[in-house]
């Protein structure tokens, strides 16, 4: 860590407040904080330590003037938002939303005023979920997470969700949540993994998977895309970069879920490579290899491990492949895995006696689990219900009209409709990938 790092951050904050995004503003400042504190620790001159303890103190005073003015935004949004939604007499708001005026007060800046504006870099937010207890961050914390808090909706599946894939179940659990259950164990040549990559076709529940693990493992959990760390600005994805992955290792432990990795990391070289997007990858491939899970010295309940998912495995950049230490293969559903899905779909749905649901599943072999989910039986009674109906008399129909039992010829009806999206061709490339990378 350099001085002219620290600066380049103070920078970079400032100029994230001063243009009124203030969420980016507060993490780049929690960032310069950290890499201070650790400054400190390195500095064997009292006069030194007391030099840089003033200037953490002056940073966290505008680290707090900052949050302070969030705190009022968020304050002045909740009170003028109308308690009725406006008259739609020309139905335009069906349409477009409706502008809503919104007014910001100048900001104390040197030379002429700055008038608010979106910011020139973009937005980048990455959505935390099940941040652990305990931590002390300021007296002004709790009110900073009520906006995070609103994110940990996005992740409500759990691993009863979830038919078949045992294996890559075990696997997650030894690499997230036994290391903090067992952590005198974890240690030395037996570290928590690094990075994990689930490979397999479209709609096997990779990303599923992923969501039960920020649901269950209880850890700070950071589901990142290509873009959350992509800006049209030279050297701001690499920053991005490199403050997910401090925010990461200070939020210990950690998980950080990359979905769809191929389309950030591809191979590099290739002749449709551009200069911006190797650089991301560097950044990536350089941070990754300073996240070591723990070491002999090193407490392996303060991992980071990096969760990747992707469809196109053989696309990977081979250093990427390697800082993935297990390559695990999420096949098709088997005849058990397709009957656990069924039962998992229809468990509030009434079926008529005749369903017979192994004898679907059997019918369904090749499917994926999202082709299962899309064949849309239930919805055939109502379809014939309504047919022939007028708009007046379907609205008069009864409820209990509505909810027939769904018989078994509606599931042969549906099947003729759906077919599976994954070729046999297909599963051959990820079974000769696997069989030649693959890490269970």
């Amino acid at each position: 860590m350099s001085l002219h790092e620290i600066s380049e951050n103070v920078k970079l904050a400032r100029e994230y407040a001063l243009l009124g995004n203030y969420s980016s503003a507060i993490v780049c400042y929690l960032g310069v904080l950290e890499q201070i504190k650790k400054h400190l620790f390195t500095l064997r001159d009292s006069s030194f330590q007391q030099r840089w303890q003033k200037v953490w103190q002056e940073i966290n005073e505008e680290n707090k003037q900052v949050e302070e003015i969030m705190t009022t935004l968020e304050h002045f949004k909740l009170e003028t938002t109308p308690s009725k939604p406006p008259s739609n007499k020309d139905g335009i708001s069906d349409i477009w939303p409706v502008q809503v005026e919104c007014r910001s007060s100048p900001l104390p800046v040197r030379g002429p005023p700055v008038p608010y504006k979106e910011s020139k870099h973009h937005n980048n937010r990455l959505y935390v979920a099940g941040v652990r207890q305990g931590k002390e961050r300021g007296p002004s914390h709790s009110k900073r997470r009520q906006g995070e808090q609103r994110n940990t909706c996005l992740f409500n599946a759990c691993r009863d969700d979830i038919a078949d894939l045992e294996e890559a179940k075990k696997l997650l659990k030894e690499a997230v949540v036994l290391p903090m259950w067992m952590p005198e164990f974890f240690k030395g040549i037996r570290r928590p993994w690094k990075g994990v990559l689930l490979v397999g076709p479209p709609g096997t529940g990779k990303t599923l998977l992923a969501k039960a693990v920020a649901t269950e493992c209880r850890t700070t959990f950071f589901n990142v895309s290509s873009s959350t760390l992509t800006s049209k600005y030279r050297g701001e994805s690499e920053k991005l970069v490199r403050l997910l992955f401090e925010m990461a290792r200070f939020c210990a432990p950690t998980t950080i879920f990359i979905d769809e990795v191929d389309s950030m990391c591809s191979r590099r070289g290739t002749s449709e490579e551009h200069e911006a997007s190797r650089r991301v990858k560097a950044e990536l491939l350089v941070q990754m290899d300073g996240v070591g899970g723990a070491s002999e010295n090193e407490d392996p309940s303060k991992m980071v491990m990096v969760l990747a998912a992707t469809n196109f495995p053989w696309d990977i950049d081979e250093a990427l492949r390697r800082r993935l230490e297990k390559r695990i293969y999420i096949p098709l559903p088997s005849a058990k895995g397709r009957v656990e899905l069924l039962k998992i779909n229809l468990k509030e749905l009434e079926l008529a006696n005749d369903v017979d649901m192994a004898k679907i599943a059997e019918q369904m072999e090749g499917y994926s689990g999202a082709d299962i989910t899309n064949v849309d039986a239930s919805l055939m009674a109502m379809r014939r219900r309504i047919e022939g109906l007028t708009p007046e008399e379907i609205r008069n129909i009864s409820r209990d009209e509505m909810h027939m039992p769904t018989t078994m010829e509606d599931f042969e009806s549906s099947l003729k409709k759906v077919s599976k999206s994954v070729s046999a061709s297909d599963l051959e490339k990820y079974e000769k990938w696997i069989e030649e990378f693959g890490s269970c």
